[in-house]
């Protein structure tokens, strides 16, 4: 039902534009004014996105693996600008084309899987068919340089992004203010009270959103049991970067998730050129959580959020960069006072040591090394990059400081992407493979293991956008 309402509204747009164009045709006097709403209707703006993606698990031993194929198409209006307001509206359909059964746990261990149900909806895994959602509807204002935009939209911030990693990425509903009329400054505003969070097609409020992804377990050993008990009526953000200088960029971040807890960034970029075309780059980032109130609820069995605690974490990084490649060495840091925790729903860790297809959120005294390379090969139009890590986080057997129970491990990421030229522009086709080696303490318990260490794990994507 919800795919035939996603339909009707974008052939109504559609149909809505072309009645536009013939009238407009039939009456030259709306043809020539730009300030008409016929005008911002007629010239707007039409993307497409078609989407294939490949993906499988091979896990240690007789662990289950897993593949899936899903494919997809969307679209997306926006009309042209009406005394400085725009119209969007979009949507996106999925389908399952050839999965391993994804509604049934692994015998051994009774876990459900990780990696290839995030492609699909992981609300209702036996879902093949019926996988879509109205991912855009917005008002935009437009002043100056700077814009409002009101509505179902895409999040760009540090703790709430797309991590678009999946089929479709993740969606807010809220006010998001960008200001970019002062000069090296950007400031960005938000209040969001709905989030449709990766892998899924429904849309919650703040407070439901927090624990749709599996909840790992409490500081106090016992599963956690929070999802539909958290309060909240919304999250707020701000943040500010400003360039300081040619080779010095500070920028600070505060969200606010009400009733819950409170973080805070700072982050620091410098470059220094040392030849004509490369550069010295560094960075360093500063965190801080605190609970609020109860930190979702009252009871402390179903809070998000421990009444009282708080986390602390910093994250360095140094490199090099010229028109071809870069590389950097990074580190980072979350202290022994307590988890850093962040809704996986909400989007990817903003640490330099993140890599693909894993988090460290959710852990407290956790060290991290990775380095980082990349290669571009500008007359093949293929980007390669390279990256390799050493993730040392609390006994598995540590609830207070390692949320999901995963073992210290090693990764290794490569990824190979390839733009499409001339016949196939807009076509880009890109592989990931990525290794993850055990590298703690087990207990011979496959639990530990499963879907999150001694695992080889493929990705081939094609995307083509018009």
């Amino acid at each position: 039902m919800k795919k035939a309402h996603i339909v009707i509204l974008m052939l109504l747009v559609l149909t809505f534009k072309e009645a536009a164009a013939q009238q407009a045709i039939d009456h030259s006097s709306a043809e020539s004014d730009s300030s008409s709403i016929l005008h911002a209707f007629k010239n707007g703006r039409i993307h497409g996105h078609f989407r294939y993606f490949f993906m499988a698990t091979q896990n240690r031993g007789s662990l289950q693996d897993y593949y899936a194929n899903a494919i997809g198409g969307g679209i997306k209006y926006e009309t042209a600008l009406f005394h400085g307001f725009q119209f969007g509206v979009g949507g996106f359909f999925i389908y399952n084309i050839g999965s391993s059964n994804l509604s049934v746990p692994d015998p051994t261990t009774g876990s459900m899987n990780r990696y290839e149900l995030g492609l699909f909806d992981i609300e209702n895994p036996g879902n093949k068919n019926d996988i879509d959602r109205l991912e855009e509807l917005y008002l935009k204002y437009k002043i100056g340089e700077s814009t409002i935009v009101f509505g179902k939209q895409l999040p760009d911030m540090p703790f709430i992004n797309m991590q678009d990693g999946r089929m479709r990425p993740t969606e807010v509903e809220g006010a998001v203010t960008t200001i970019n009329d002062i000069k090296n400054t950007t400031i960005t505003a938000a209040w969001l009270y709905k989030i449709s969070p990766r892998s899924t097609v429904e849309w919650y409020s703040v407070g439901e959103s927090i624990g749709v992804y599996p909840q790992g377990i409490s500081p106090d050993g016992k599963p956690s049991s929070y999802r539909g008990q958290l309060e909240s009526k919304g999250v707020g953000v701000l943040g500010i970067k400003r360039k300081i200088s040619e080779r010095f960029t500070a920028e600070v971040w505060n969200q606010y998730v009400d009733n819950i807890f409170n973080t805070s960034m700072i982050q620091f970029d410098v470059n220094h050129p040392i030849k004509s075309s490369t550069k010295l780059n560094a960075g360093l980032q500063l965190y801080r959580q605190d609970a609020i109130a109860h930190g979702g609820n009252e009871d402390p069995e179903k809070t998000y959020f421990k009444k009282g605690s708080k986390s602390f974490a910093y994250s360095l990084m140094t490199g090099l960069k010229s028109k071809k490649w870069d590389g950097s060495l990074n580190y980072t840091r979350i202290t022994k006072s307590g988890r850093y925790l962040m809704p996986r729903e909400w989007g990817k860790d903003p640490f330099y040591t993140f890599l693909p297809r894993e988090r460290n959120e959710g852990t407290g005294d956790l060290d991290a090394v990775v380095i980082k390379l990349g290669y571009n090969f500008p007359k093949a139009h293929l980007r390669s990059t390279l990256g390799y890590g050493h993730y040392y986080l609390p006994d598995v057997r540590n609830a207070e400081l390692n949320k999901y129970a995963i073992p210290s491990y090693r990764q290794v990421n490569a990824t190979v992407k390839y733009d499409f030229q001339k016949l196939f522009e807009g076509m880009d086709v890109q592989f990931i493979y990525v290794g993850k080696i055990l590298a703690g303490e087990d207990y011979g318990n496959d639990k530990y293991v499963i879907n999150k260490v001694a695992l080889s794990h493929f990705n081939l994507i094609i995307n083509y956008n018009f």
